[in-house]
């Protein structure tokens, strides 16, 4: 298929600009090279943020290559807010997406800081025990864990099934 650069350029800037997600998916197809790392921490400054001043980036990766990310979005009524690994999630949902190969969580802080519970539940309806998740600061410390190690004894649809 013949594509001009022309047209390229159009498109990538098109996507960068409304559809953050899919930034790092274009360049894969233009063949840029391109990390989860580098994406979360693109979006981590776009992180609404405004009372705890805690912003969160998240990519991650599909088992088809398929890269999205998130950042958290806080509310003042508090319990309201969206954590970035489940924006992310909701974004690979939308495209029809149902299986997770890789992430990568950054955020401003000393050490790098896991995901909460309620995201570890998260990541683990969609990820096999052994996807790998990167845990990150903006600093360049990281360290990498397993869905299973974030959460031993996760709840799965295995306990729907009748007896």
């Amino acid at each position: 298929i013949f594509i001009s650069f022309g047209y390229l350029l159009f498109l990538q800037s098109f996507l960068v600009k409304s559809y953050k997600v899919d930034k790092g998916y274009i360049y894969r197809l233009i063949g840029g090279s391109f990390m989860l790392k580098d994406i979360a921490r693109s979006v981590w400054s776009n992180a609404y943020a405004p009372y705890s001043k805690f912003k969160v980036g998240v990519a991650i990766k599909t088992i088809d290559g398929s890269i999205f990310s998130g950042v958290n979005v806080e509310n003042a009524a508090y319990p309201e807010g969206t954590c970035a690994e489940a924006a992310a999630i909701a974004a690979m949902c939308a495209t029809g997406q149902r299986e997770i190969a890789e992430v990568y969580v950054i955020a401003d802080c000393k050490e790098p800081v896991p995901p909460c519970g309620g995201c570890r539940q998260k990541l683990a309806e969609f990820s096999k025990p052994d996807v790998p998740v990167t845990m990150a600061t903006i600093s360049g410390k990281e360290k990498t864990t397993s869905v299973r190690d974030l959460l031993p004894g996760s709840f799965s649809n295995d306990f729907f099934t009748k007896i």
